[in-house]
């Protein structure tokens, strides 16, 4: 098979002479080519079935023990200039980047099988997709971009007939953590991944495509890709809204795309439109919209339940593609937090032994196509996206951050979402407290300077007069005895209704050195358990705490030097002004 598209065959040939691989198979992205490659694995073992009387069409795989989680010291963006790159990536040169991926790609795929993955980054017809090729010698990554991307002909079409697209080039290579890399050229909208099979370092679409050189694309085409997930909320009376929320790890994000309402707000409905990433675009009228690129689900499943996230507990339970998990006597998928069944051995396939460590890797994963989701919502296909009403970040602090509170305006918001950090838990790093900054959640994923992305950010503010408001959330607020103020999980929507009736006018707010701050009975806490007196600390600003916040921001845009916007700049100088 080949392309009409002169440069994409031109660079396929250019690969397949580096490389050296058996065959070359072009992914069509059918259903009957998907089930070909998972039989194929079974063969060689790269795949374990499992109950297939409870978990139809789901099947085990297992990475090597040292290729379980991103390399984030290993990933580069190389640019010309180290600074346009900025001190949140690392950075090399690409003539030399060039030379050593060269080196490793030169016979890697002897014996092995090339596939060629033409995919697409969001409905195939909408103008804010984007497209994409990878090439691997993976037929585990072949079987993951099908689920998680719109994968085969159709999108080679659309590269075909649009002429532009991002390439990746990966291979497992030998598995040698000391020969692993993953190269971004944003200049060449290239990536070179070699040397891990895993997931963010292996699926070019996800993370190295749908972020790193996507967010540089948006910088140079006007638009935004960011580490968001997109939701959908209907109220009982038929009103929609649509939100887009920005979380480091361990805040709740997936729970919060797919967040089932509690009884007690009976008539709501919440459907997910994406639960990792969005791409944000101004139409015609001035309103920004949002796509979810991917069309599938990599999630990390330990801690998944009826109770934490009932409709991904429920979704995975067939179709799926499990990455190290451990698994039952009965051969059915086991993991910490399960709350089902009991493992017999362990992500490595051995017998289990407490001496071992968990039964499942921390990072264990599930695939799984997103229309498997019981709240998925249709407008993930639909080809204009969805409107977005508020952009809401947020973060895990003990005692600094309010329950909720609104930025003043939108520039005032891109200081909160550039401010945004988050406390580490003791399962992490095995000290409580360390507050790391990971501004819009984009620390491993901006793929270009934070001070350059911040100034695209504040750009909106004058090519835009329909831009939704921006709001921060802290769901971990804590009291002295270290138990948390407010219960989370569904009823968290009694706060991202308050944030519907300011985008909505319906409610006044506080006006805070901080931002717009709720009136405590604006928060519905009926049958909630919280009294007044809780209610008052989750709503609470320590004037002095948020001064020490204030300079240990300053401290850390210093590290971005002359290149800090001055609106930003002008932002944070307001604030501290506010607080004296």
């Amino acid at each position: 098979m080949t392309t009409s598209n002169q440069a994409l065959q031109q660079w396929i040939d250019e690969v397949v002479k580096l490389t050296r691989p058996e065959r070359v198979h072009w992914c069509d992205g059918s259903d009957s080519e998907y089930q070909s490659l998972i039989e194929q694995m079974l063969e060689t073992g790269d795949l374990i079935s499992l109950n297939q009387e409870t978990h139809p069409n789901c099947y085990l795989h297992r990475s090597s023990p040292s290729d379980v989680a991103r390399v984030e010291h290993l990933t580069f963006v190389c640019t010309q200039n180290a600074e346009d790159t900025g001190p949140n990536n690392n950075w090399m040169k690409p003539a030399e980047a060039h030379t050593q991926m060269k080196a490793l790609f030169d016979g890697c795929m002897e014996g092995r099988t090339m596939y060629v993955i033409p995919y697409c980054m969001g409905p195939i017809d909408s103008p804010y997709a984007r497209c994409g090729v990878e090439l691997s010698d993976s037929p585990y990554v072949a079987i993951n971009m099908k689920l998680m991307t719109r994968m085969g002909q159709a999108a080679l079409a659309r590269i075909e007939t649009e002429g532009r697209f991002v390439r990746g080039l990966h291979s497992t290579g030998d598995l040698n953590p000391d020969q692993r890399f993953i190269m971004h050229f944003p200049d060449e909208l290239l990536i070179q991944s070699y040397g891990s099979g895993y997931g963010g370092n292996a699926l070019l679409g996800k993370k190295c495509h749908a972020l790193r050189i996507a967010s540089w694309q948006a910088s140079q085409e006007g638009w935004l890709a960011e580490h968001m997930l997109i939701v959908e909320l209907e109220s009982p009376e038929g009103e929609k809204h649509y939100i887009a929320a920005a979380f480091p790890s361990a805040c709740g994000k997936t729970n919060l795309a797919m967040l089932i309402p509690p009884e007690s707000q009976e008539g709501w409905k919440v459907r997910t439109l994406g639960d990792d990433i969005a791409w944000l675009h101004v139409d015609e009228t001035g309103q920004l919209r949002a796509i979810n690129p991917e069309s599938g689900y990599f999630g990390v499943v330990p801690g998944t339940n009826k109770k934490t996230n009932r409709n991904a507990f429920d979704m995975i339970k067939h179709d799926a593609i499990y990455t190290n998990v451990a698994i039952t006597d009965d051969n059915e998928p086991w993991w910490e937090d399960k709350e089902q069944g009991e493992p017999t051995t362990d992500w490595q396939g051995r017998p289990i032994n407490g001496g071992n460590g968990p039964a499942a890797h921390p990072n264990s994963r599930f695939t799984v196509g997103a229309k498997q989701n019981p709240c998925y919502s249709p407008l993930a296909d639909d080809p204009a996206g969805v409107p977005i009403s508020a952009i809401i970040f947020g973060g895990r602090r003990r005692e600094l951050a309010p329950l909720v509170y609104e930025a003043k305006d939108w520039n005032h918001g891109v200081l909160i979402g550039a401010s945004v950090a988050s406390e580490t838990t003791a399962a992490a790093t095995g000290k409580v407290g360390v507050t790391r900054r990971d501004p819009m959640a984009m620390k491993p994923f901006c793929g270009y300077n934070f001070a350059d992305y911040w100034g695209h950010w504040l750009s909106f503010s004058a090519r835009a007069d329909k831009l939704p408001k921006i709001f921060h959330v802290n769901w971990f607020r804590q009291n002295a005895d270290g138990k948390f103020l407010w219960p989370g999980f569904g009823e968290n929507l009694r706060v991202l209704r308050w944030i519907i009736d300011r985008c909505e006018d319906r409610v006044s707010a506080q006006d805070t050195p901080i931002g717009y701050l709720p009136h405590a009975d604006d928060i519905d806490i009926e049958g909630l358990g919280v009294d007044a007196e809780t209610l008052a600390q989750l709503l609470s600003v320590d004037k002095d705490a948020w001064r020490k916040e204030m300079q240990d921001v300053a401290e850390y845009f210093e590290e971005f030097d002359r290149r800090i916007p001055e609106l930003l700049a002008a932002e944070h100088e307001k604030v501290v002004a506010s607080l004296k």
